[in-house]
C-alpha cells in the first residue's frame, strides 16, 4: 500500500516545529553581531537539535491546530525555549563547518 499516494498527507503537521521556529528566530536576534554563525548550515542544525531535544506534537485538523497553539504559553512552550537556547549554544561552539 502507497499511503503517501492514497493520502493526503499534507495536513500531517508538527506543532513543535512551529514554535522552535518562531522562538529561533527571536532568539538569533541580533545573533550575528553577538558572533553566531546564521548560515544556513547552522540555523538548520540548531532547529534539527532542538527538535530532537522535545516530543512532537503533532495535528491533522483545525480542533488539533486549536489545541496546539494553546499550547504556547505553557510548560512545553517553556521546553522549546530551553531547547532552542541549548541549541544556539551547542552549535555555536560547534558549527559543522570550517
Amino acid at each position: 500500500m502507497d499511503l503517501q499516494r492514497d493520502y493526503d498527507f499534507s495536513v500531517l503537521v508538527n506543532e513543535a516545529e512551529r514554535m522552535v521556529l518562531d522562538e529561533l528566530g527571536r532568539e538569533l536576534e541580533g545573533a550575528e553581531e553577538r558572533g553566531t554563525c546564521i548560515c544556513q548550515d547552522c540555523v538548520l542544525d540548531m532547529a534539527a537539535y532542538a527538535l530532537n531535544m522535545l516530543k512532537p506534537l503533532y495535528r491533522v485538523s483545525l480542533l488539533g491546530t486549536m489545541y496546539a497553539h494553546a499550547a504556547d504559553g505553557t510548560a512545553f512552550s517553556d521546553q522549546v525555549k530551553a531547547a532552542v537556547r541549548a541549541a544556539v549554544k551547542k552549535i555555536s561552539s560547534n558549527p559543522g563547518h570550517d
